[in-house]
């Protein structure tokens, strides 16, 4: 690696992968590595794993695959992520050219594996046992986007839902001090972000080392940053969401009108089997006291379709559950077993022509209950945050606090800027996007 030091880094995988890839580019770059875009340029290529379904997984393997090639014009390879962790020394045995493997909890050793690299080794590991604090922010971070930004504040899963491969990937359950979070705000703020988005598996699962706030007073605290005009957080687990998390969304006026609440079936028998510690009664008790806000809070969730044992029937109430929670969003996909979980010993009787099928349904019923919901927009003012241009439309691209995409256009022949807020008219409405018109 004479001369400039170049590498490549692609994202497989969800927002903490993202903010992830933040603190490995910003180490290389530390490291005297500069990004390159193309893994022909570049002398290293890193590829950020994601192992939740099966599909990602093997994405990550089909992308080694169809590089390997530029291993004989000397580039190195490594595996960073979850599926680093979860296979561990394995990928080198699948992927001989691979040179680095580690997980994420391994990032703040970056530096010294990167030296071993360098030096000519073949094989090195960051496979960390992920109990530590220093696992949720590297020294240096280089965040991708100047306005909006990502805080882990949780990292790892208790849970063991019967399908997920998180507590084997990540680790257990293992929350940052409060005070850590809240001068991390303070410094972004400082910098110019106005939007910070709270991470974590479970991240209202949040226990403060120190003992001195709950997850909603954090949520609270961070919201009354100076300078920070909106607050997020993602992801939720439905048995430790509490009502007062809803109280402080009423109670302050930066944090975002959003909650995304995974329920993934709507049958309690099927929620038993999944372990997911709570049963369809409960989950839509704490949607009650999501709908009972004095704001309009928007709720998304997951769902899994075809989930082992899952019949016809428990699928209806899954439908119902939709049409009874009249949700804006849903991720929904088909069940993949997944390595070292629990559900691999249950009878997977269930062919995946009919999950396909499943799917299908569950997603065209979503499309219609978000058609009608997003038309109840049209001839209201909200405010959107500006994320970018589409030329082809002439549109400006923007957020809402409720998460939703508001394209619009502005009278003045100048867009504005990203990261500006600009109060727009909402003119028209689809299934998963509001258009409207600035307004002065």
């Amino acid at each position: 690696m004479a001369g400039q030091k170049t590498f490549y880094l692609e994202t497989f995988g969800c927002q903490m992968n993202v903010h992830d890839s933040e603190k490995v580019i910003g180490t290389l770059e530390q490291q005297g590595y500069a990004r390159v875009e193309t893994e022909e340029a570049a002398d290293l290529i890193l590829y950020n794993t994601c192992s939740i379904r099966d599909k990602a997984e093997q994405k990550v393997f089909h992308r080694l695959n169809d590089t390997k090639a530029l291993y004989k014009q000397g580039k190195r390879f490594g595996v960073l992520g979850c599926v680093a962790q979860q296979e561990g020394e394995r990928i080198f045995e699948r992927a001989p050219f691979v040179s680095l493997v580690s997980g994420s909890a391994s990032y703040r050793r970056l530096p010294e594996m990167l030296v071993q690299i360098e030096q000519g080794a073949t094989r090195v590991t960051g496979l960390d046992d992920r109990q530590t604090e220093e696992t949720f922010e590297t020294e240096f971070t280089a965040r991708s986007n100047p306005h909006r930004g990502y805080i882990t504040i949780i990292e790892g899963c208790d849970k063991f839902c019967a399908y997920c491969v998180v507590p084997y990937t990540r680790g257990k359950e293992r929350s940052r001090r409060s005070e850590s979070v809240l001068a991390e705000a303070r410094r972004m703020a400082d910098s110019g972000f106005t939007e910070i988005q709270l991470l974590g598996q479970n991240v209202n699962s949040y226990r403060d080392p120190e003992g001195k706030r709950s997850f909603a007073e954090l949520l609270a605290a961070v919201g009354e940053v100076p300078g920070i005009r909106r607050v997020r957080f993602t992801t939720s687990h439905p048995r430790d969401f509490t009502r007062d998390i809803v109280e402080a969304i009423d109670a302050v006026p930066s944090l975002c009108d959003h909650v995304h609440l995974p329920v993934q079936s709507g049958s309690s028998k099927v929620l038993r089997m999944m372990a997911r510690e709570y049963t369809r009664e409960q989950y839509l008790e704490r949607i009650g006291w999501i709908k009972g806000a004095r704001r309009a809070i928007s709720m998304t969730t997951d769902v899994i379709a075809g989930f082992p044992g899952e019949t016809a029937e428990d699928f209806e109430e899954t439908l119902a559950l939709l049409d009874e929670v009249q949700y804006d969003g849903v991720f929904a996909f088909k069940y993949s077993p997944r390595p070292n979980t629990p559900a691999l010993s249950m009878p997977d009787s269930i062919p995946d022509e009919e999950k396909s099928k499943r799917l299908q349904i569950l997603l065209d019923r979503q499309r219609e209950i978000q058609r009608a919901n997003y038309e109840k927009h049209v001839g209201q003012v909200l405010e959107a945050m500006v994320e970018g241009m589409n030329p082809a439309r002439g549109q400006v691209v923007g957020r809402t606090s409720q998460n939703k995409t508001l394209n619009f256009t502005a009278a003045q022949p100048i867009a504005p800027a990203p990261g500006v807020y600009v109060p727009v008219l909402v003119t028209k409405a689809f299934p998963n996007s509001l258009v409207g018109e600035a307004v002065q």
